[in-house]
């Protein structure tokens, strides 16, 4: 059509080419009462009706039934009508009775004398982008959750790890007063000593729960089969928990294999399978499956913590009372806790989380109030060769040489004092070291001999593990034992101890540092 005809066309028809020829957007022409008198293909295909169930209704039947109640609609026409236009986001509503999020413009429409001819109406269909960007915010907020357990675990390691050197301190020696009230006749020193033990054990517990939320303990993983751990693990959990809990085990065939520290994927189950007791005072059931299970782009799009592969899930679920939202998403960190005062010490969950995470996996809860909880754990496929036939330990040969001595490097003086004061009580010569520079000078004197170093893992300057490295290459011959309060990557490899090497967890009672020290010596090369 020529240009001097669409200019000398009547407001109205002019709109309504406009809104015809717009088919990307929703367009309507509303008279000053808000009825529709015009609107195009896009319109058509976003509401999903007619043209004629709609032409001559009123706009207000695509709002929802609350924001009709509201007046809503009559607030933007007045507002466009006032001030020229209005601009609004929400809920809007299709024939089907889906709903959609819009983004709407609303223009007044006047003639020359400044008097109301109606409105123009354009509605964009905003849902996905609306939904992308609520799903970048949770993945945000998900990465900064985890960034702050992060910076968490790393303080509550280190806390962990001096307090480890005191304990050892303290266990050592109620260890040599259990032996002399022993030979005593004094029963009430007896038990205090006896108490004593019991409160450093419960203290020593809470340092190693600490050190698996930090990811700091040292994990020995094996193969491992998940549908018999599982079984296996069912017996005694029933007797952990009681009568009033029904356990149940459900496995899948073709189960993948899995390569995980049994020990504390065992403990792991047990903090699990307590809390569950905990959730159900009344009894109820508790359920563990073992599945396969393949994490894909998408889920580790918006769980950005794992990454995407195939995993074996260790899933356990309970019919207890659930947690509130905001208990769900404090439940992994340290020391937080709903039980009563003197019941709980808010590690179990986080010991369970720094293990999981530690093992390279992902871990899960889904829980509803009054519904139950679910929680899945998730570990790497192992894809080696499982041996069920392993190697037998070395033979220890019974044989004792007089004269051996013992190298301790330890950087902390009262802890370096302690374990001289133990080991030479043992029988052994003892020289120590306050750091490995000490040390390699000490073993550089070929006029002294040295069976066997000791060494701390985590020292200022030069590591355990380095100190051992340069000591071999001067000595070949000479054995290492480490001792660790944590270990990060200086005797492991991603928090997995390396093959072949001794290493004592801080603390360290008397009779397993003499026990080991003796079969270290013994052991062939």
């Amino acid at each position: 059509m020529p240009n001097k005809s669409i200019e000398a066309l009547d407001h109205k028809r002019r709109l309504e080419l406009l809104v015809h020829a717009l088919v990307d957007y929703a367009l309507y022409l509303l008279n000053p009462e808000g009825t529709i008198v015009s609107w195009n293909p896009g319109a058509r295909r976003l509401k999903g009706y007619e043209d004629s169930e709609i032409i001559g209704q009123n706009f207000s039947r695509f709002f929802t039934r609350e924001d009709r109640e509201r007046g809503i609609p009559k607030v933007f026409l007045e507002t466009a009508a006032r001030e020229g236009r209005f601009e609004s986001e929400g809920w809007r509503v299709r024939k089907d009775g889906s709903k959609f999020w819009a983004l709407a413009v609303l223009d007044a429409i006047r003639d020359d004398n400044g008097d109301l001819l109606g409105f123009a109406k354009i509605t964009r269909d905003m849902t996905e982008r609306m939904e992308a960007q609520r799903e970048l915010q949770e993945t945000q907020e998900r990465l900064a959750a985890s960034q702050k357990m992060e910076a968490v675990g790393q303080l509550s390691g280190g806390i962990a790890h001096d307090f480890n050197n005191l304990l050892m301190i303290v266990l050592g020696n109620l260890e040599t007063m259990q032996r002399y009230t022993r030979q005593s006749d004094n029963p009430n020193m007896q038990r205090a000593v006896n108490n004593a033990m019991r409160g450093a054990q419960r203290a020593a517990s809470l340092t190693q729960r600490l050190l698996a939320f930090s990811r700091r303990q040292a994990l020995n993983p094996k193969p491992l089969d998940i549908r018999k751990f599982a079984v296996g693990s069912a017996e005694f959990l029933q007797r952990s928990l009681g009568e009033t809990v029904e356990i149940e085990t459900v496995g899948s065939a073709g189960l993948w294999t899995t390569e995980v520290d049994y020990n504390q994927l065992e403990v792991a189950l047990l903090n699990l399978a307590l809390n569950s007791r905990d959730a159900m005072p009344k009894g109820g059931k508790l359920t563990i499956e073992a599945a396969n299970a393949i994490l894909d782009h998408e889920y580790c799009r918006s769980n950005p913590e794992v990454s995407p592969g195939q995993y074996v899930l260790l899933s356990v679920s309970d019919t207890g009372t659930g947690m509130s939202k905001d208990v769900l998403n404090r439940a992994f960190e340290p020391f937080f806790t709903t039980k009563e005062s003197g019941q709980g010490t808010g590690l179990g969950l986080s010991q369970v989380y720094g293990f999981v995470k530690q093992s390279g996996g992902h871990i899960k809860i889904y829980s509803e109030v009054a519904e139950g909880t679910t929680v899945k754990i998730y570990l790497p496929r192992f894809f080696g060769s499982k041996d069920d036939d392993e190697a037998a330990d070395e033979a220890l040969l019974a044989v004792g040489e007089n004269g051996e001595t013992v190298l301790i490097v330890e950087d902390d003086g009262d802890l370096r004092g302690y374990l001289a004061d133990v080991v030479h009580s043992l029988g052994y010569g003892v020289v120590t070291a306050s750091n490995a520079n000490v040390a390699l000078d000490l073993l550089n004197q070929q006029n002294v001999h040295f069976d066997l170093m000791l060494t701390d893992v985590v020292m200022a300057g030069m590591n355990g593990r380095e100190l051992a490295e340069k000591a071999n290459s001067v000595r070949p011959d000479l054995k290492v034992i480490y001792m660790t309060g944590y270990s990060r990557n200086a005797v492991t490899h991603h928090g997995r101890l390396d093959p072949h090497l001794d290493v004592l967890q801080k603390p360290i009672t008397q009779s397993e540092l003499a026990m080991r020290i003796r079969e270290t010596l013994d052991k062939r090369r």
